[in-house]
């Protein structure tokens, strides 16, 4: 059995501002690079193998700051990126629903029917992410690794994990540097942690995108 640690990254300006980040390569704030170290200081785990991260760098420091902990480097993923969102990278909420008020409301409510104007489907990312896992897990066999990821990409995986369909993938909540873990073996997924951010103490969490 190997068990995977999933985190998001730490708090970045644009989360901040409800900007939808998507592969833009916005850095943490001072507030998010703290959060990282308050999960060092806590990680739920006392052992850990490796470290896989999505290549940006707010989820590629916030992974290395942890890895501090345990003499750890980690290893850039692309596959763990966050979901392409086109045009409308570093547009909020309202600024999409003012263009697009159509394509937003089935962001939320059906997901799996999105087709976001020159981005990414949530099908693509589940499917890269989710390959790139599995290839992950069974060089890493008996161990504990961690990914550090983004929101969205990482609801799909664990949307894989639970086995629900991706039209539901806005019923769990990542809030910056939240802790999920899976445990993965021949008979299928253990989900025993989901979201938790009880590393951060009275550290109020950010949860948009």
């Amino acid at each position: 059995m190997t068990k995977v640690i999933f985190v998001r990254h730490g708090q970045t300006k644009w989360n901040l501002a409800g900007k939808y980040q998507g592969q833009s390569d916005i850095e943490l704030t001072d507030l998010g690079r703290h959060q990282a170290e308050l999960l060092a200081k806590n990680f739920p785990s006392e052992k850990l193998d490796a470290i896989y991260s999505s290549d940006l760098s707010r989820a590629m420091e916030t992974a290395n700051i942890v890895g501090k902990r345990f003499g750890l480097v980690a290893n850039p993923e692309p596959a763990f990126r966050e979901i392409h969102f086109g045009v409308w990278e570093g547009m909020t909420y309202e600024e999409i629903s003012r263009h697009w008020p159509d394509a937003i409301q089935l962001f939320f409510k059906h997901p799996d029917e999105l087709d976001i104007p020159k981005g990414e489907s949530f099908q693509d990312v589940q499917a890269r992410a989710t390959h790139r896992l599995a290839e992950i897990v069974a060089n890493n066999p008996s161990s504990v690794i961690a990914v550090f990821a983004h929101g969205a990409v990482l609801r799909t995986i664990l949307a894989a994990a639970l086995h629900i369909p991706i039209k539901y993938i806005w019923s769990m909540r990542q809030d910056n540097t939240a802790v999920s873990i899976v445990s993965y073996d021949d008979d299928g997924t253990i989900v025993s942690l989901l979201n938790s951010t009880a590393h951060l103490g009275n550290e109020r969490p950010i949860s948009k995108i």
